[in-house]
């Protein structure tokens, strides 16, 4: 926690701009010494208010991401005091109220009403307002917080912690806030480098403050996986997370309303696994293997993808799961038919004597979103796997991941909304920073993400049309861990602090953001 400024002074002292100034008015008996006697000055005592404080209308607090609305008000706002206490008026809030209470350094005080100075978190009755929804209200040198579901109340904590870190007190008033869009995260690659169990927790906690829900991991590509597996054991790489680490970390995630969406990309990108299965490796006529490519005409292939779909679907309780489907490699050559005859002719004998090598492909997603709904849980993919023109198309409850315009089978991101689908924002344009900065690659910075992004920019610098606006659920930031050296966990914390915030603004609120990026720099700064 920054140290706090800009406290509230009494009498005519100036306070910090964003501050609540705090003025006291004595009303004078006389105009000299002593007491005057007399009918006049007895008339004139009448009349005189007693001696009171006035305050000028609060202003808006300053928090990351801003808050959508303010409601000012007269009065001193609130900062915790020797003997405030956090209070839950709901047993479900109980994690929430002592985390606050831990964090402004004051007690927690269980589940009964308010008193003064207090801060009381609520469950509101329903149908006011989503589940990510609050209402924070300060008055009477009290705060209470209230939303209809627990992560609500949650990121109602968010904002009166930042508020006091960033200027010593929460704003007399009435805050009513909500997110723009519904998921909004970082995405990790883990697979390609290893971050330590201290450091995603690190992320998480930063992510929490900043009212971010999605922690995307991606832990299996050609270079490595990187959980443990019961199923599976001989595709582990040496340095992994155990399961018990990683229920660890989703614990942590939990409890800030953070959810952890796993990824096991398949048919590309399967390196690690085929390292310890060379015998399902893809290969051409002339026995060429390629690259991280599952033979996906081999029902070996299916089954132990699916085995780990399986096992992993249990480890990561949300309601996602990643399916990958980006950069099959069987798909990159001229003809892939002639390539890989095995594959066309398998497509043939499950979807017909038209069907290809791309059917085939599309199919292989399909049936891998089949085993995650059947986990009961929502399949996610990259868009690059979702092709047009075939026999088979992928089905529409498969959320399109789109992260790129430039990849084989990649379309423009109108025609995924043209045919009803749902949309994540990943533009590799702003949002991917991709260790070493291989391939045309930079590192995005955050002011280019609060400048020029917004969710409606899926591909390169120009925004979709915003009667699409429901079909795009939010967005993240990803790492991507290309050349792992290049960077220390440290160097990547730092680097991504700063579009993270804006990644934060930017999805949270759709207005245009009223600071100027040295003044949000600041703000971030001073929010901690």
């Amino acid at each position: 926690m920054s140290p706090s400024r800009g406290p509230l002074v009494a009498g005519a002292a100036v306070a910090a701009a964003a501050a609540v100034t705090l003025t006291v008015v004595v009303w004078p008996e006389g105009s000299g010494s002593g007491t005057q006697n007399g009918p006049a000055s007895a008339a004139r005592a009448s009349a005189s208010p007693s001696p009171s404080r006035s305050y000028p209308l609060s202003t808006t607090p300053r928090t990351i991401p801003a808050v959508r609305e303010h409601t000012p008000a007269r009065g001193p706002g609130w900062k915790p005091a020797k003997d405030s206490t956090v209070v839950a008026a709901d047993p479900g809030l109980t994690d929430e109220a002592k985390l606050l209470a831990r964090e402004l350094k004051i007690s927690y005080g269980g589940e009964k009403d308010p008193g003064v100075g207090d801060v009381q978190l609520a469950l509101a009755p329903s149908g006011k307002g989503g589940p990510e929804s609050y209402t924070l209200r300060t008055a009477g040198d009290r705060v209470t917080i209230s939303g209809t579901g627990q992560a609500g109340v949650f990121y109602g904590t968010r904002t009166l912690k930042q508020s006091l870190n960033a200027d010593g007190s929460m704003p007399e008033g009435v805050v009513r806030d909500t997110p723009d869009r519904p998921q909004r995260g970082l995405n990790l690659d883990i697979a390609r480098k290893h971050y330590s169990v201290d450091w995603i927790e690190s992320r998480l906690r930063e992510m929490a403050d900043l009212k971010l829900n999605q922690l995307g991991l991606h832990f299996s590509d050609d270079q490595a996986f990187r959980i443990e597996s019961d199923t599976h054991p001989e595709v582990v790489s040496e340095q992994h997370l155990s399961k018990a680490e990683v229920r660890r970390i989703v614990k942590l995630a939990q409890s800030l309303h953070i959810t952890v969406v796993g990824e096991i990309d398949s048919p590309g990108h399967l390196g690690a696994v085929l390292r310890a299965h060379p015998d399902l490796q893809l290969r051409n006529t002339q026995g060429v293997a390629r690259q991280g490519a599952i033979d996906i005409s081999k029902s070996a292939s299916a089954k132990i993808v699916d085995d780990l779909l399986n096992e992993y679907a249990e480890l990561f309780p949300g309601d996602w799961f990643h399916v990958g489907a980006d950069e099959y490699q069987a798909l990159t050559v001229s003809d892939p038919a002639a390539s890989y005859p095995q594959l066309a002719t398998a497509a043939r004998e499950k979807y017909g004597e038209g069907a290809t090598v791309q059917d085939l492909t599309e199919g292989w997603l399909n049936d891998r979103a089949a085993v995650i709904r059947k986990a009961e849980k929502i399949p996610k993919a990259w868009n690059d796997g979702f092709f047009s023109g075939g026999t088979v198309t992928a089905h529409k409850d498969i959320e399109v991941e789109y992260w790129t315009g430039k990849e084989i089978g990649a379309r423009p991101p109108q025609e995924y909304l043209a045919e009803g689908r749902d949309v994540i924002n990943l533009n590799d344009e702003y949002l991917y920073y991709v260790l070493g900065e291989p391939n045309d690659f930079t590192y995005p910075t955050g002011e280019r993400i609060y400048e020029q992004w917004t969710p409606f920019v899926l591909r390169g610098t120009e925004p979709v049309a915003e009667r699409y606006s429901k079909q795009i659920l939010g967005g993240r930031f990803a790492v991507w861990g290309d050349l792992p050296n290049a960077q220390t966990q440290e160097q990547v914390a730092e680097g991504i602090r700063m579009p993270l915030n804006a990644v934060s603004q930017k999805l949270w609120d759709p207005r245009e953001p009223k600071l100027t990026w040295a003044q949000f720099e600041e703000l971030a700064d001073s929010t901690r």
